[in-house]
This record gives C-alpha cells, structure tokens and sequence, in this order.
C-alpha cells in the first residue's frame, strides 16, 4: 500500500512515520514537506517542497498515486511559526495536496490532522461536543483546522473515499512544540481568578497511534482523540510547582506581552483554553480506532518532567530560512 504523509518535518509527523516503517501493510512512503523530519527515517522518500509551491506539490502527489493520504501538514500558531505564516501554510497545504489528491486514480482514504478548537467555545455551545455537534471555531486557529476538514471532505466526496478526521486535543509531550506547554512551563503563570474550566490533553504518543489506527480503520466521518480526565490551569500550574498569576479582563493583554518577552506566545486559542476549558467526547474514537490514550493527568506529570528546552528560529511554510 502507497502512503503519502504531509507534516512528516514536524515531531508528530516524524513519529507517525517512524510507525509506518513499522507496519509492513505500507510497502511504500512517501513524505513531503518544507523542511526534512527530525528523527532517522530509514524506507521513505523525502521531499522538502514548501507548502506554497503548489506546481510541485500537485505533481508529486498524482506521481505517487497514493491508495492513503495521511494529510498532517497543519501548523499550529507559536508552535515552530508565527501566527500569519501559520495560517498560510495550512490553507495552502490542504488545498494543494487534497485537491490533488482527489483526481488520484488509485485512491483509497484519506486521514486528516484536526482539533477539538473547531467546535469553538462560544456560549450557550456544548462544554463536551461529540462529534455530532456544529463545527463553530471562534479562534484563528480553529477556523484554519475547519477550512483543512471541509477541503478533505470535498476531496473525499469528489474522490469518492472516505475522509477520516482526527480531531486531536490540545498535543503536548516531550520535546513536542506546544505553545500551551511552553507557557505552562513559565516561572508564574497567568491564570483566570474565577470561573476558569478545566481542559483534556493529548501526549503525542498517543496522537501518532491514533493518527496510525485512523489509516487502517477507513472510518468515514470525524472522530474526537482526547485524553480521559481534566485539569484547569491553576491545578496544572500548582501542580508544576509553578506560580499561578490571577488576571482578569485587559490584564490578560500584559500577560500575553510578558509571555512573549520569556519565549512563550500566547495565541488566542491557548488563552482560550485556560479561561474557557477545552474538553471532548471521545467515547467513539476509542471504539473505533482501538486507541485508548493516557490521562490527563499523566500528560501534565510529564509536562513537568521535561528538561528546558530553548527555542530557535527556523524556517516559515513558504519562506526561507
């Protein structure tokens, strides 16, 4: 079976790879992406292609004529870019290789990476969405993970596929680029005094094998990956031995300032998450998938674990170095 992955660069991408090679149903890989994975990859052919060079991209997928796509080029805001280039790179990457992708003969499903932040938080909305409830992003982030669903799903429909959508939790792990751990990770913490709701996380572990299941299974239809139990940040930050900072209103906007100054951005969606919770019901991806993630809590043990990790500049989706 032929697989293209997108995303492969990335830490989540390098490690679904890394299980791919394992898997002797997938006797061929084939990776794209701006920059070259970060662990050994030993039967893949990379190609380090932008995600803004459409001409390219276009022609390698319908070279490769894959029977799965596995489509992880999406870039979190403040994770390895900056919210504008983030933003781009995702819609371009959808849109070049799904688009792409649909005209391939050989064609047989197609996996794509989302989030739990497309069903927003807007008030009156469910605080626990199964995948049945409205897909209602009220990020900039979340609204780029609703724009790669309904590009896969009208690639899916032309192709005449299945199109799986893993709507991931907030991914955390080590050495993984989170701007939700880096800023859980800061000396003191910003947190909201009163009325804070708790959210799940997803190790990325427990990501990659979920995103792995998901080409098997050829489920049709998006399936929720989160983490049982639920932390707030006070409890995440004292738990870290960390000093929880309460802040209401305009205050927020000199914590996000103060954040950025120590190299942790808070992008809207982050903040969102530690005012106004972040949870899922994953009750049918366990079935389907046969993945059942670790806790929570067990995610937010290791979060504090990690060595210090310093950031450095690399490359944007369609940039250079």
């Amino acid at each position: 079976m032929r697989v293209l992955i997108t995303g492969m660069g990335g830490e989540l991408g390098t490690r679904v790879t890394n299980l791919l090679e394992a898997d002797p149903t997938f006797t061929e890989i084939v990776g794209i992406d701006g920059y070259p994975p970060r662990r050994r990859i030993s039967r893949v052919s990379f190609h380090r292609i932008e995600p803004s060079d459409r001409r390219r991209t276009v022609h390698l997928v319908r070279e490769v004529d894959p029977h799965v796509v596995l489509h992880l080029g999406v870039y979190e805001p403040n994770a390895h870019f900056d919210p504008t280039p983030a933003r781009l790179g995702t819609r371009a990457a959808a849109v070049s290789v799904l688009g792409a992708a649909a005209s391939c003969p050989s064609l047989e499903a197609i996996v794509v990476r989302s989030g739990i932040e497309v069903y927003g938080r807007s008030r009156g909305g469910p605080t626990r969405p199964d995948e049945s409830a409205a897909v209602r992003p009220t990020t900039p982030w979340g609204a780029s993970l609703a724009h790669v669903e309904q590009v896969a799903a009208e690639a899916g429909q032309l192709a005449g596929v299945p199109v799986t959508v893993v709507r991931c939790g907030p991914v955390v792990g080590p050495s993984f680029p989170s701007p939700l751990g880096r800023y859980l990770r800061l000396p003191a913490v910003a947190v909201a005094p009163v009325l804070e709701l708790p959210f799940s996380l997803l190790h990325q572990e427990d990501a990659a094998q979920a995103l792995l299941a998901a080409a098997h299974a050829r489920h049709d239809g998006p399936l929720n990956v989160v983490g049982p139990g639920a932390v707030t940040a006070s409890q995440a930050v004292r738990r870290g031995g960390r000093v929880p900072v309460p802040v209401l209103g305009p205050g927020w906007w000199f914590a996000s300032a103060a954040a950025q100054l120590l190299g942790a951005p808070l992008p809207p969606h982050t903040r969102e998450l530690l005012v106004r919770g972040g949870v899922a019901d994953g009750t049918e991806a366990t079935s389907v998938l046969g993945v059942a993630p670790r806790d929570t809590d067990d995610v937010i043990t290791q979060l504090y674990q990690w060595g210090d990790v310093a950031r450095v500049a690399t490359s944007v989706p369609g940039g250079s170095r």
